[in-house]
């Protein structure tokens, strides 16, 4: 799981990374008579979209790979007798992801909503907020958003490094069971 989430969380980076700086290439985005313009802000308003799906699938991977192995742990450790702080390992693991999981796909839908209120081609047009206009919240959204999935992609992986160890403790554990038993 490691080598499938890094690879994944590094994808869904370059993907809001790219789509960060296909916005900041948009010009004339407010001409309507610009039609090259006009459809670059299509093609970023779809790579904003595209960009939180793959967030979102990436920390939905993340949550259900931690509800699932903390939960493997804890019947595993049961059924063989194990020492319980094994699986409470993987419990707290998944305590400290889960949030994590959680914030990045709140944060991927605030970026998209606010690029939302940032379009000057759509029907309600925003006031700005004491003088900032909502393309520049956008703006320090996405690149502060941006920051945020790095930081905490590589929080996740490292968690789910560590729970890699605990399951490997587990395996050695019973192992090690199971031939005192006779059952290799």
């Amino acid at each position: 799981m490691t080598r499938i989430f890094a690879f994944l969380a590094l994808f869904a980076v370059l993907f809001v990374g790219a789509t960060a700086l296909l916005g900041l290439s948009l010009s004339d985005i407010r001409n309507p008579q610009n039609l090259e313009a006009q459809r670059w802000a299509t093609v970023h308003r779809l790579s904003g979209v595209a960009a939180a799906l793959a967030v979102m699938f990436v920390n939905g991977i993340a949550a259900t790979y931690f509800i699932g192995t903390s939960r493997w742990c804890r019947e595993v450790v049961d059924t063989y007798g194990l020492d319980a702080t094994l699986w409470r390992a993987s419990a707290a693991l998944k305590r400290r992801t889960f949030p994590l999981s959680v914030a990045n796909m709140l944060l991927a839908v605030a970026m998209v909503a606010l690029g939302g209120a940032a379009d000057p081609g759509a029907s309600v047009q925003l006031q700005p907020v004491a003088g900032v206009t909502w393309a520049q919240i956008h703006l320090v959204a996405a690149f502060a958003g941006l920051a945020w999935f790095i930081y905490s992609s590589t929080l996740q992986w490292n968690n789910i490094q560590a729970n890699r160890e605990v399951i490997d403790a587990i395996m050695a554990e019973v192992r090690h069971v199971r031939a005192a038993r006779g059952l290799d």
